[in-house]
């Protein structure tokens, strides 16, 4: 039986607030997902309901790589998402999760406008039992090549006059001085960047209560990126998290056009022996 879609004001578009999702939070057509980099957020507390995707376990191989479709597909099934399915993501790497869904071409995909702490301090409903949704059939098709970049991709966007790469990682990984955000080095990765690509961190995101800024504020973020849709963008981090944070602001809140994640970002390229690097 096909569910009814959860509505909401036209408005709020791929954000929705913490009393949207509250009021909404048991709706059968509704699923909420956590994303995080390790399971022990989500087994402290999370929203309640709620089924958690790590980022390391289920989103990337031991190499860090992302992981086939096949393995997205079981994912999806396995947190009882359909292709009729409204979800809503939050945690540590809500974006990651956002930028998958539309990889895969999913229809009703939101983020939860607010930190989980915010959402635990104004008295919402959390739980510390980890939800066993019923598995969902969903036959996923082929991702989209208009918002995914491999590294063969950015190599042939260096020096490239219609391509940007845009590093959104810290100074001190964009200089080489460290690979992991973290602080840590990767015994057989090297630090650096692309060459040719734009430093361009983004900070200053949020406000205290962990909500997008206004549009005002998320365009002074972006002061190195053109926000006209000529030319094609390419984000990278290290892992993705940043890369699909970038790419949700710059195209799901500003508008703009031809974005792409390199989702292998500094994991895949800092370990390819063969791939340019540049330190500051």
């Amino acid at each position: 039986m096909t569910s009814t879609p959860v509505t909401e004001p036209a408005a709020a578009g791929v954000l929705v607030s913490p009393a949207w999702l509250e009021a909404h939070l048991h709706d059968p057509a509704l699923r909420v997902v956590e994303v995080d980099v390790s399971r022990a957020a989500y087994d402290d507390w999370h929203i309640d309901g709620a089924v958690l995707w790590n980022i390391y376990a289920d989103l990337r191989n031991a190499e860090y790589r992302p992981v086939p479709t096949p393995a997205v597909q079981r994912l999806l099934e396995q947190s009882g998402i359909a292709p009729d399915t409204t979800v809503v993501f939050y945690g540590y790497g809500p974006a990651v999760g956002f930028w998958l869904m539309k990889l895969y071409g999913h229809a009703d995909v939101r983020i939860l406008d607010c930190s989980r702490d915010t959402w635990r301090g104004e008295g919402r409903p959390v739980g510390s039992t980890a939800a066993r949704p019923a598995p969902a059939g969903y036959p996923l098709g082929e991702p989209d090549a208009r918002l995914r970049a491999g590294h063969a991709a950015v190599l042939d966007a260096i020096g490239s006059t219609g391509t940007t790469l845009l590093d959104v990682r810290t100074a001190a990984e964009y200089a080489g001085e460290r690979f992991w955000p973290s602080g840590g080095m990767e015994p057989d990765g090297r630090a650096g960047h692309v060459p040719g690509a734009v430093h361009q961190p983004i900070d200053d995101l949020y406000d205290d209560r962990g909500a997008f800024r206004d549009r005002a504020g998320l365009r002074e973020v972006f002061t190195h990126v053109g926000l006209d849709p000529d030319g094609e963008l390419i984000t990278y981090c290290t892992i993705g998290g940043r890369a699909s944070t970038a790419w949700f602001v710059l195209t799901q809140l500003l508008g703009r056009d031809h974005v792409r994640v390199y989702d292998g970002s500094w994991a895949e390229w800092g370990k390819l022996t063969d791939a340019p690097v540049e330190v500051a």
